[in-house]
């Protein structure tokens, strides 16, 4: 069982008859190039020549503008000096057992994570899912035929940048209303698991916001064993959520985490995104050359930042805080947004996933209310890659990122009804 927000109504263009699921996701290529630039390259691109119809107000981006918890500056003053000296590479101790403690209150693992050997710290999750591609293709060893790196689409943008420099084929796998926003498993082929490196999953999911289960996460895990592949959970939103807090991916995978590296980072949690600071933690043999890998090609974490992320993992009240302000806007979507554009409030994260193909796409959406309302949102379609036979599942569809303040984001969303009927 899978939970997500679904866009009621949706027509879903078909792939031709001829080509089931699995092939659609590793067909060669028609010739047209998907752009691989960055989202927000694109988007600016878009919108270069327009300016904003009224006072700009930004909800493309996915960066946090509630106020950083008030520790943060004490605990950088206390450890200043610390700014003098080379971290290590593998974080510091103090900060690797306070990543491992807080995994251990928050998720009901098999046994407690050793910081020693299955904790290293990342400056930013976004270079650890990098690198981790790069790892992942030599750690699990030769394949048969091209190596893969499975990624769901739409996707994070360095999935497939990961996948591309490790020299893997970055495969696709739609994430659409028909499958609950996550990758459907029955659609993968023995011979696509037989040779992939790697299966990027987000839960909660960006941009959808949904959430993968226990069910869902065993079966993954089941399948990477099987095949020896690695297991890439993105969980900086799992603590973004309004009922049910989202299962880990290292619960369900016993008491050698074997497969499975989760990526944490305070960027969401705990609204720091410039801190750059996050960690990796799962199966140890992976982790070692990870960390080997790291160490001659990633940036070191300061250590006065690894300080403040001990004193946040420390604390759940800034983070209680910090998801009520989230839930206090989603109850504004609830009764701005109501039923339209196939709206139906996500279990997860904070983005709203529209689908405003009655209004005209995903590009002409965007275009309409930065020109007519000053409302700056992505493109769905550039959030995610057309497969071969030209589908794309971000068509028609806009995110709209919930991270201003609550009258700033009321506004936008009055304007965005207002623009768009």
């Amino acid at each position: 069982m899978v939970t997500g927000p679904f866009s009621g109504g949706r027509i879903r263009r078909c792939a031709p008859v001829s080509m089931n699921v699995t092939e659609r996701a590793t067909a060669p290529s028609t010739g047209r190039t998907p752009d691989a630039r960055s989202p927000f390259m694109r988007l600016n691109e878009l919108l270069a020549d327009s300016p904003p119809g009224q006072g700009a107000i930004n909800l493309a981006v996915g960066e946090p503008q509630h106020p950083i918890p008030p520790f943060v500056g004490p605990v950088l003053a206390a450890h200043l000096n610390d700014f003098g000296r080379y971290p290590a590479n593998a974080g510091t101790e103090h900060f690797r057992q306070a990543a491992a403690s807080w995994l251990d209150r928050r998720y009901a693992l098999a046994r407690p994570i050793d910081p020693a050997s299955e904790v290293l710290v990342l400056a930013g999750t976004r270079e650890g899912l990098f690198l981790a591609a790069i790892a992942a293709k030599r750690f699990v060893g030769a394949r048969p035929g091209k190596p893969a790196i499975l990624i769901p689409n739409p996707f994070y943008a360095v999935y497939a940048a990961g996948a591309v420099a490790a020299d893997c084929e970055p495969v696709y796998l739609d994430a659409t209303a028909a499958n609950g926003f996550l990758p459907d498993l029955d659609a993968l082929s023995p011979e696509l698991l037989a040779r992939t490196v790697a299966f990027y999953l987000a839960s909660p999911a960006n941009p959808q916001g949904s959430i993968a289960d226990a069910a869902y996460l065993t079966r993954l895990v089941a399948l990477a064993r099987q095949h020896g592949f690695m297991v890439f959970a993105d969980e900086c939103y799992s603590e973004i959520y309004w009922t049910a807090k989202p299962t880990g991916t290292l619960e369900v995978a016993g008491p050698d985490f074997a497969n499975v590296a989760a990526f944490h980072s305070l960027s969401k949690r705990s609204s720091l995104p410039g801190l750059r600071i996050g960690f990796v933690a799962g199966d140890k043999r992976f982790i070692k050359p990870f960390l080997d890998l790291r160490a001659v090609a990633a940036p070191q974490v300061p250590v006065p930042s690894q300080e403040v992320a001990i004193a946040a993992y420390a604390d759940e009240a800034h983070v209680e805080e910090n998801r009520a302000l989230y839930r206090a806007k989603f109850d504004l979507a609830d009764q701005i947004i109501g039923n339209r554009y196939g709206y139906k409030r996500p279990p997860g994260g904070f983005f709203l996933w529209l689908d405003v193909t009655e209004q005209g796409g995903s590009e002409a959406a965007t275009l309409r209310l930065w020109r007519e309302a000053g409302v700056r949102v992505l493109p769905g379609n550039y959030a995610a890659r057309p497969q071969a036979d030209g589908f794309n599942p971000g068509d028609g569809y806009i995110r709209v990122a919930m991270v201003q303040d609550h009258e700033t984001t009321a506004e936008a969303l009055h304007r965005i009804i207002t623009v768009l009927g």
